[in-house]
């Protein structure tokens, strides 16, 4: 299907000061359709938790062991579990990102949040099936190729036992996390997934606090970063579940709280309204900690282009983005992104924009 690019078909509003009203941008027919599919999905609100401190690998750069929550105890009880679902619940949250250090190692509790929270997702590096009961999405991390993996990760023919685990599995989405090392290796792992009928999007690694290693992004490397994802995303359309806004956001050489403003609470300080108010990251204790509540704890904020992250902090920010078609367009591309690689039974729509749009206030790239 051909994507439609609003500046050629909308007309500029007689506004006197050349400004776009709010029912300009949505007056064309396909825009409008997906505004009110979007905004259907506006009444989610996230935490995170830390399921269990145990991995079955360990991983150059891993966020979970720095800092103290990798010291956290580690509650196993089914039931304290199923009590903190249901007063996450009470408070108004309405969807759950489970990780930890490997959540699929301790499956009665993904049970038991199942039950109490149906929406959700899964962090794992996916070498352990998670039962199909589990209807959340879940996300395998992908670090590169079988060589890279196994030099990486210390883990031997991961790929394909990730994919054994979850080929046809409607609730899998592949994680590529691009590096410095292996932007070459993307195009082999995304063709060996599109044979698979699997589906991928991208995520750029994000410097752990304090970490100074070969896998720190330079503006080189994001610039071959982005040509690597607009390459994949128009090669295997139908296996690729990412945007060219996507690409702008993740590969800019200012970070996601630069460019945006991080809303999660450790950057934040207001308590008023979303993220500042409700989000919380709860450790393998069943504690939290509003100074270190972030989606990727520990995580150095000036270098996080982080794909979690950005599917909260350049998603709030709607109005910024509603200031002339191609930029709306884009922010709409960015969502339906987000919401088919979080939400079971969301299906990716076709990319309203395809070319490179700067984000609001900032220079492209």
């Amino acid at each position: 299907m051909e994507a439609k690019h609003l500046t050629h078909s909308t007309p500029k509003p007689d506004t006197g000061a050349g400004e776009w009203k709010f029912s300009d941008l949505i007056a064309e027919p396909h825009v409008r359709e997906r505004w009110d599919r979007v905004r259907r999905y506006f009444f989610l609100r996230e935490s995170t938790y830390d399921m269990t401190n145990r991995c079955n690998i360990r991983c150059e750069g891993c966020y979970y062991y720095e800092g103290e929550k990798q010291h956290a105890h580690e509650v196993g009880d089914p039931e304290k579990w199923r009590s903190l679902m249901k007063s996450e619940k009470a408070r108004g949250i309405t969807y759950v990102v489970l990780a930890g250090a490997e959540p699929s190692l301790v499956p009665e509790l993904l049970t038991v949040c199942h039950e109490e929270m149906p929406l959700g997702a899964i962090a794992t590096n996916g070498l352990k099936w998670i039962p199909g009961s589990i209807g959340y999405k879940i996300h395998i991390s992908v670090w590169g190729n079988d060589d890279t993996s196994q030099r990486v990760r210390g883990a031997k023919q991961m790929l394909q036992r990730q994919i054994e685990n979850y080929r046809g599995d409607a609730r899998a989405v592949f994680v590529y996390t691009f590096t410095p090392h292996n932007i070459a290796e993307a195009d082999q792992v995304t063709r060996i997934l599109a044979r698979e009928g699997c589906k991928i999007t991208f995520n750029v690694f994000s410097s752990p606090v304090g970490y100074t290693g070969a896998l720190r992004h330079t503006e080189s490397s994001l610039r071959q970063t982005r040509q690597a994802m607009l390459n994949l995303l128009q090669r295997y359309p139908e296996t690729v579940l990412y945007s060219h806004y996507n690409a702008v956001a993740h590969t800019h050489h200012l970070g996601l709280h630069a460019l945006f403003g991080c809303s999660y609470p450790r950057c934040n300080p207001s308590t008023d309204i979303g993220l500042g108010r409700s989000f919380r990251q709860y450790r393998t204790d069943l504690n939290w900690d509003r100074d270190a509540a972030c989606c990727v704890p520990d995580t150095d904020c000036r270098d996080c282009r982080h794909y979690a992250a950005g599917s909260a902090v350049v998603t709030a920010r709607l109005f910024r983005h509603a200031s002339e078609p191609d930029v709306f367009a884009s922010w709409l591309d960015y969502v339906d992104t987000y919401l088919a690689v979080w939400v079971t039974g969301y299906d990716k729509g076709v990319n309203l924009c395809q070319r490179w749009v700067a984000p609001p206030g900032h220079d492209l790239f």
